[in-house]
């Protein structure tokens, strides 16, 4: 058994489950896998991943992990962690066929159970792909402690965010333990809510893509960021405060973040283009609403290495708080070419028996749009980005 952990999960895909329970308990959705490496899957593989889906059912919240999560995320209702004790991955929502060496996957479901997928059902694919491809992980931990001191010298504050795209869980739990080891107190902690207990650390994550997707798709996109965002507040209270911004493009964001929301929200998550725009964009912004830049948080996110992390904090230079969520470079960097996959809402409706809407995400970087095409056009017509 792969996944032998109920909290072997990311912290975004809780919290996210509890406003979701919270707000739209009858909604229902579909996921889809996008697999941008074409036709790479091994015979066979299908079958595998069938079988370890079959066992998540066996996965239950112990006792030492309610308590720590009652500890440490204390903007979970306690009927919430209750509800938890309670659950159970339910296989018949995920659907899987293999045409060659093409993966066909799909979840659907209430939104409520199926948001819980994501990060296992991907942490699995790439742990079977690596297994079957015979591939064996190299150097694992001192890699890791060598990114460890190197953060270290250059005083970045980051957290590894690397369950989805990990060579292994093996090969992520020695990646945290030796980070924290070796970085002091500018580790700040793990996405996965389960290692982050094993190894006395803080589970870190902001609020997810599907969050905006959904309230785009069923509140119009000139609404969706100042919809999604009300509602995490309404859920939340002020806790977990770093927003994405890119969902709809970052350009778009900054238009409707209004001076409440950026006095209420800590800072925001730069997820894609270029890190360097993005710093002047969100400084700018802050200054022009006569918010002192200093006192928010970047937390930066995609695709970022030693190098990239030491060139955004020397141009920062102290000007905002900047922090960093590191995934595939430290998770999967073991001598293989990591996998080069996502796992994304794409259809939503309010209650099952409603006809589904198109769920779409746009992106800073150009050919990273997901979702169906019409809907993308339809979205860039009414953000005036067409």
């Amino acid at each position: 058994m792969i996944i032998k952990y109920f909290t072997d999960n990311d912290l975004y895909k809780f919290s996210v489950m509890h406003a979701i329970q919270k707000l739209y308990p009858r909604a229902y959705v579909r996921y889809d896998f996008i697999n941008r490496d074409i036709g790479n899957f091994p015979e066979g593989f299908a079958e595998k991943l069938k079988e370890e889906i079959q066992k998540m059912p066996q996965l239950k919240l112990t006792k030492e992990e309610k308590n720590f999560i009652i500890k440490k995320c204390y903007y979970l209702d306690p009927y919430f962690i209750d509800f938890l004790e309670g659950y159970r991955y339910n296989p018949d929502e995920v659907h899987i066929s293999q045409n060659g060496g093409d993966l066909n996957l799909y979840v659907e479901g209430f939104w409520y159970r199926t948001v819980l997928w994501e990060v296992p059902l991907m942490a699995l694919i790439s742990e079977i792909y690596f297994k079957m491809k015979g591939i064996v992980p190299k150097d694992v931990e001192s890699k890791a402690k060598e990114k460890a001191i190197g953060f270290k010298d250059i005083k970045a504050d980051y957290s590894e965010f690397g369950t989805r795209r990990r060579f292994s869980f093996d090969v992520q739990d020695t990646v945290v333990k030796t980070l924290k080891e070796n970085s002091g107190k500018h580790f700040k902690g793990t996405s996965n809510v389960y290692l982050a207990m094993k190894h006395n650390t803080t589970p870190i994550g902001t609020m997810p893509h599907e969050w905006f997707m959904y309230h785009g798709a069923f509140f119009g996109y000139r609404a969706a960021n100042i919809k999604s965002l009300e509602a995490w507040v309404e859920v939340f209270q002020g806790s977990l405060g770093i927003t994405l911004t890119d969902t709809y493009t970052t350009d778009s964001f900054f238009k409707s973040f209004n001076l409440k929301l950026a006095k209420l929200f800590d800072g925001v998550r730069c997820d894609s283009g270029s890190n360097i725009e993005f710093i002047d964009k969100t400084i700018q912004f802050y200054k022009e609403n006569r918010i002192d830049p200093t006192s928010k948080t970047i937390v930066f996110s995609d695709s970022l290495n030693l190098e990239e992390v030491r060139k955004i904090k020397e141009y920062v230079n102290g000007r905002i708080h900047d922090t960093y969520g590191i995934g595939t470079y430290l998770s999967n960097d073991v001598g293989a070419k990591p996998l080069n996959m996502v796992i994304k809402l794409t259809h939503v409706k309010e209650k099952p028996k409603d006809e589904y809407l198109n769920a779409v995400k746009l992106s800073d970087v150009m050919g990273k749009n997901t979702g169906n095409e019409k809907e993308i056009y339809i979205c860039k017509l009414t953000l005036g980005l067409e």
